[in-house]
C-alpha cells in the first residue's frame, strides 16, 4: 500500500476526536430510541416509500437526520484513524497494514455470510446497519493491536 494515499499523521487524533463521541451518542441513540426534534426536517430522497403505501421514485420527506449526521461521522472519522499514515511509517508497518487490512474484510464478510444464514427479518436489516461500519472497526482494532505487539517487542529486545 503506497503511503501516499493515507492522510498525514494528525489526522488520527482529528478522526479518534470525532470517533469516540459519534460512537457513544450513537448507541445512545440506538438503546433510548433518542432522536431530537430540531433535527427533523424535510430531506430529498430517492426511492421513496412511506407508510401510506405511497411509492415514487423520488420526493421530499419529513425525517429526523441524526442518525445520518452519526453514520457520516462514523464513517469519516473511522477513515481517519485506520488510514493515517504513522509518524514512523516504514515497509513493516505498510506491511502490518495490509495483512490488516485483508484479515479484516475476510472477517467482514465471513459474519455477513453467517448472518445471510441465520438471520432474517428486521434483525438482518440491523445486522446490515452495522456492517457498514465493522470492517473499519476490524480493521482499526487488529492493525493497532499489531502495531501495539510490535513496539512492545522492539522495546523489549532495547
Amino acid at each position: 500500500m503506497a503511503t501516499k494515499y493515507l492522510f498525514a499523521s494528525r489526522y488520527k487524533t482529528i478522526g479518534l476526536i470525532i470517533l469516540i463521541p459519534s460512537v457513544i451518542l450513537g448507541l445512545y441513540t440506538l438503546i433510548n430510541e433518542w432522536e431530537p426534534l430540531f433535527l427533523d426536517i424535510p430531506v430529498f430522497g430517492l426511492f421513496v416509500d412511506d407508510f401510506t403505501n405511497s411509492e415514487s421514485f423520488t420526493g421530499v420527506i419529513d425525517n429526523n437526520i441524526l442518525n445520518e449526521i452519526l453514520g457520516i461521522l462514523i464513517i469519516i472519522s473511522s477513515l481517519f484513524v485506520a488510514f493515517s499514515r504513522e509518524k514512523d511509517e516504514d515497509e513493516l508497518i505498510t506491511k502490518i497494514r495490509l495483512e490488516s487490512l485483508v484479515w479484516a474484510t475476510y472477517w467482514n464478510y465471513g459474519i455477513l455470510i453467517l448472518s445471510f444464514l441465520l438471520v432474517y427479518d428486521i434483525s438482518f436489516y440491523w445486522v446490515m446497519v452495522f456492517n457498514m461500519f465493522t470492517i473499519l472497526i476490524l480493521f482499526i482494532v487488529k492493525f493497532n493491536l499489531k502495531l501495539w505487539s510490535l513496539r512492545k517487542a522492539t522495546s523489549y529486545e532495547e
